[in-house]
């Protein structure tokens, strides 16, 4: 029988409420050893529930008593670095979720460490993991949509639901570019296999005050062989209901997501050749998660090959180059 991975999550708001905590307590071969948050009470609850038997206030603690060989990381943004580096000088391997740092430095920094201490460093991309998007990419890398030449994608979110740590700059990384601008860029620079960026333009709307974020954004992407990424970002939406899309565009056709729709040109004429079963019968949000963390499992005890992030890198630099472009108003060539 195979010894159960021994985790300690680091974190107790409301994503490791909705996934991590319900996901890994059904996962095989897991054992959820360990939470801390800097709320006893909440982290305590939230431990009884899920049958979790320590509980500390502090990740040097929970380190300290041992008894755990992974980690996963669900902290603000601006804490995943130092916990992750933590992790890491523990001999610790480690899931992160996005983003693994602030800037494309302390990702590197967190490469480095991962390197040094002979561990692994996963990161929480979710939606490289739905069903949709893998049966998506199984069209573009069989090349059968021909060259693509774009990806157009965007999220709105109605006014007044973001709140708290993600509107405060330091804390954040940023404002609407950052936390819904990131998860797509990544999935459109990973679907179209990491293409090199060339050029890069931005254009944001910031609230009032010193370390206010940006609340509305379009990001504008030109890539190598003239493929072009756009994103429109917006999370003071006057709407009643959240939007997002992500579509791919090809010389020979397209293919969007939520729900998976794929056109292709067959004699002229563009031809649905959608396929069926692609959809999870639960929701791509948990369906996503779960195969995730289940990667991350099989990835800690070799089941999978490992890859290291290099490619987080890249995100972050056409991220700080949008930030640039938004503040400079002109484009950022790479």
């Amino acid at each position: 029988m195979t010894t159960p991975v021994r985790l300690v999550v680091v974190g107790a708001g409301a994503i490791s409420q909705l996934t991590h905590l319900p996901v890994l307590s059904k996962l095989r071969g897991v054992q959820l050893a360990a939470l801390v948050d800097n709320d006893r009470a909440k982290a305590r609850a939230l431990a009884d529930r899920f049958g979790i038997p320590d509980v500390f206030t502090d990740l040097e603690d929970a380190l300290e008593y041992g008894g755990v060989d992974a980690a996963v990381v669900a902290t603000p943004n601006h804490l995943h670095e130092p916990h992750v580096l933590e992790a890491l000088a523990s001999k610790l391997d480690v899931f992160c979720e996005r983003p693994l740092s602030l800037n494309a430095r302390g990702v590197e920094r967190i490469l480095l460490a991962a390197t040094r201490a002979g561990r692994k460093v996963v990161v929480g991309n979710n939606h490289r993991f739905r069903s949709d998007v893998q049966a998506m990419v199984r069209f573009l890398r069989g090349d059968e949509l021909g060259r693509l030449t774009g990806v157009r994608a965007g999220a709105y979110q109605p006014r007044g639901r973001i709140e708290g740590w993600r509107t405060r700059r330091q804390e954040s990384g940023g404002g609407a570019l950052f936390e819904h601008g990131f998860p797509l860029l990544d999935l459109a620079m990973w679907v179209t296999d990491f293409p090199a960026p060339e050029r890069v333009w931005a254009s944001m709307q910031r609230a009032r005050g010193a370390n206010a974020v940006e609340e509305t954004a379009l990001l504008v992407v030109e890539c190598a062989h003239g493929l072009t990424l756009t994103f429109d970002l917006n999370w003071v939406y006057v709407g009643d209901e959240e939007r997002w899309w992500f579509e791919t565009l090809g010389q020979r056709g397209s293919a969007r997501l939520a729900p998976l729709r794929v056109l292709k040109e067959l004699n002229g004429a563009p031809v649905n050749v959608s396929p069926t079963g692609a959809s999870a019968r639960e929701n791509a949000f948990i369906q996503s998660y779960r195969a995730e963390l289940a990667h991350f499992l099989a990835v800690v005890r070799g089941e999978q090959e490992y890859e290291p992030p290099t490619d987080q890198v890249i995100v972050h630099r056409i991220l700080e180059a949008a930030y640039k472009s938004a503040e400079d108003g002109k484009e950022v060539r790479f």
